[in-house]
């Protein structure tokens, strides 16, 4: 394909673990586009498919880099978009229609984030996709799924981290709950997306057929909810708030140190006695009120014994200084502010933090956590402008001619 230099190299180059995959994606802002990202930057071959007149609105999240010819470019859509191709399609018109379809018809996956049932109007959905290409992975994120009394409900993250539990358990126990301080719902659910369409990718190669990857944020949600369901439903015991703080485990949260906060979870007898013998007193792990991990578990004796021992230890240092103290025995780390994490050495030394090109400038973004040993890191290229190889992949893609291309472009079907 000649579009293969668009993602910065050959995308079928037979190193990469999705060479030779291609996906659609008719997403928009996280929930999905972050899903196909993790495609792309696996080297799937990424169409991002927008409509020509009102592309996807995240284009215009702040933050903006704005270019040498002073145009500006979301940095925030740049991350959630880099190594993608991008082409215009307008599915309400008959020859967009047909297009999709005929894309349909050499593609692997399709991810959509529509309301259930939108794809289904649109005479786009997927019992008539199969029909074009029965080993079609379609994968739809939702915010309720595609089932259940609630399906056709809209949705953002925070619905999901309302309905999923999260929001009623997160803050501090004197005031309303907190909702997490990132779109963890649409990231949760782009993550179970992900997981599920490679399965069902699987199963394609392997039995010729494709199906539906249904996955909602309420379930995703729920499934972070760590052991609120289990002691709910074993216990009657409803998660709240709890602040800083674990529902059992003792001492394990943040603590206040001379230049800002870390976290220490020594709470085994192990690494107890070792935090003792670290701060020059090592016969208060003999203590026979706090000697067990079971004792310090108590929230009496954890408040009364243990707290004020770790703020009086913890507050003569600074945060650097007890990290290297505790170095590889003990589990304590710097909370550190985004700041530090970008400049993190050992981030650096992961390739976490990445150069993506956005309005013509190498804008650091996060890189790939999915670290490969034989594949090495894929080079990530930047996010299309809309439409930007529309041409180019109905060309050589859909090997239409140019006066076919013309005319779809003037009816504005693309």
């Amino acid at each position: 394909m000649a579009i293969s230099d668009a993602q910065g190299g050959d995308p079928h180059n037979a190193s990469r673990p999705l060479a030779g995959i291609v996906v659609l994606d008719i997403t928009r802002v996280v929930a999905g586009p972050f899903c196909s990202m993790l495609l792309a930057d696996l080297g799937a071959t990424v169409i991002k498919v927008e409509h020509p007149e009102d592309p996807d609105y995240a284009r215009t999240f702040p933050p903006m880099v704005a270019g040498r010819d002073e145009t500006e470019e979301s940095a925030f859509f740049s991350q959630f978009n880099r190594n993608k191709l991008g082409i215009t399609v307008n599915l309400k018109s008959a020859d967009g229609k047909a297009l999709l379809k005929q894309l349909v018809g050499q593609a692997h996956i399709l991810v959509e984030n529509f309301r259930p049932g939108t794809m289904d109007k649109l005479g786009l959905g997927y019992e008539e996709l199969r029909l074009c290409n029965p080993r079609l992975v379609y994968t739809a994120i939702s915010g309720f799924g595609r089932t259940g009394p609630n399906s056709s409900r809209p949705a953002f993250d925070n619905t999901g981290q309302a309905v999923g539990g999260l929001w009623s358990m997160n803050g501090y126990p004197d005031r309303p709950p907190v909702r997490v301080g990132t779109i963890i719902g649409d990231l949760a659910a782009s993550l179970y997306a992900t997981i599920g369409t490679l399965a069902a990718l699987r199963t394609a190669e392997r039995t010729g057929e494709g199906q539906v990857v249904d996955v909602s944020q309420q379930d995703s949600i729920l499934t972070l909810t760590e052991n609120a369901v289990v002691r709910y439903t074993t216990k009657g015991e409803v998660a709240s708030p709890l602040g800083n703080d674990h529902p059992f485990v003792r001492p394990y949260g943040q603590f206040a140190c001379k230049d800002g906060y870390v976290f220490f979870g020594g709470y085994t007898d192990k690494f107890w006695r070792l935090t003792c013998e670290m701060f020059g007193e090592p016969d208060i792990a003999n203590d026979p009120e706090i000697d067990t991990m079971e004792k310090r578990f108590d929230p009496e004796v954890a408040e009364r014994r243990v707290k004020p021992l770790l703020e009086r230890w913890f507050s003569a240092y600074g945060k650097a200084e007890l990290e290297e103290m505790a170095g590889d025995r003990i589990p304590l780390s710097a909370i550190r502010t985004v700041p530090e994490v970008v400049e993190d050495p050992h981030v650096a030394a992961r390739n976490m933090i990445v150069q993506v090109p956005v309005a013509g400038e190498a804008v650091r973004m996060f890189g790939s956590p999915i670290k490969l040993s034989r594949t090495g890191e894929i080079p990530l290229a930047k996010a299309p402008a809309p439409g930007e190889h529309t041409r180019a992949l109905l060309a050589d893609f859909l090997r239409l001619d140019e006066a076919e291309i013309d005319r779809l472009i003037n009816s504005g079907a693309v």
